[in-house]
């Protein structure tokens, strides 16, 4: 580069793209402190098969646990929670007694989506813990998991009478989602179809 170029002042594109590198960065680190700060629970995040038919269930039964196989038929008619869980999983320990205490709850049943775990792991956990489910299928491949839209394990799906979603707990209950979330989710499911019964019924 010869002198006069050396003095020859830089455009305002040259400028631009020498602080380029710097005003990429800077955007994205605003973009995830923003996310970060935002407040949003991911316990809240939507899911797209709210208000629509659960995905089909046909998936065999946890060997040696004594409980059906987990298909339609399982939840159909019922007010059903389903849960996926594994015994590798911690938060699964964690949410376990809240599960143990909902299973006594007649509104409703528990069934359990067992994913990508062993068999005697999985019993051994319900062994040590205690069964809140009614029946139990195995996703050795993770591959129910997928058709529920599931992002990991521990989370649980509220399912009416009908099949249909109607909510969604990402990760692990806890004593505030168990009180502000799950129990408000079956109590308005109660009120609504016993409102239609009588409605029907008055027709």
């Amino acid at each position: 580069m010869s002198k006069d170029e050396q003095k020859r002042p830089r455009t305002f594109a040259q400028k631009v793209a020498l602080f380029l590198p710097l005003i990429i960065f800077g955007s994205l680190a605003t973009f995830f402190l923003l996310q970060l700060t935002s407040g949003r629970n991911a316990q809240d995040l939507p899911s797209v098969l709210i208000g629509k038919q659960a995905p089909s269930l046909s998936m065999q039964a946890l060997e040696g646990s004594g409980l059906p196989a987990l298909n339609d038929a399982a939840i159909s008619g019922k007010l059903t929670l389903v849960n996926v869980w594994a015994s590798w999983c911690v938060p699964c320990r964690q949410e376990h007694p809240f599960l143990l205490e909902l299973s006594k709850d007649k509104r409703v049943q528990i069934v359990g989506l067992n994913y990508k775990d062993k068999n005697e792991n999985a019993l051994k956990f319900l062994n040590e813990l205690g069964n809140p489910y009614t029946a139990i299928g195995v996703d050795p491949n993770g591959a129910a998991a997928i058709d529920w839209g599931v992002y990991g394990v521990p989370e649980t799906f509220l399912i009416s009478p009908s099949g249909i979603i109607l909510y969604k707990h990402i990760g692990p209950i806890d004593a505030r989602g168990f009180e502000e979330k799950i129990l408000p989710a079956i109590e308005a499911t109660q009120y609504v179809y016993t409102v239609s019964s009588s409605s029907s019924g008055n027709s």
